[in-house]
């Protein structure tokens, strides 16, 4: 069984720091993207950083220069370092993975991201 398991979210204060981890388990995901999205309330979920399977990586707008995706293979886990950040970072973070570039075929369940002013 597949799985990806999200993890390091909680409540912080703006300007603070938190690193998430996704722990995959059921196969492995070095030759896959890895992605991590996100979904504040009453919004859509929409893709925060994706790390490619060649090392790539990509960021939407609004993180630049605060966040870092990474990941290790040999743990089969991924992060995302999240600095400076602001309430409208506040949302339920998702791990997710796919073998083609743009479709995300695996899903973890989400960890929760607050940020207070």
């Amino acid at each position: 069984q597949v799985q990806l398991v999200e993890s390091g979210g909680g409540l912080v204060q703006a300007g603070g720091s938190l690193t998430l981890s996704c722990a995959a388990s059921g196969r492995t995901f070095s030759d896959y993207n890895m992605g991590w999205f996100r979904q504040a309330p009453g919004k859509e979920r929409d893709l925060v950083a994706a790390i490619m399977w060649s090392g790539s990586t990509t960021y939407t707008d609004s993180v630049k220069g605060r966040f870092t995706i990474s990941r290790d293979k040999a743990k089969n886990t991924v992060y995302l370092q999240m600095n400076s950040l602001k309430p409208e970072d506040t949302a339920v973070y998702y791990c997710a993975g796919g073998r083609w570039t743009g479709t995300y075929d695996y899903w973890g369940q989400g960890t929760r991201v607050t940020v207070s002013s």
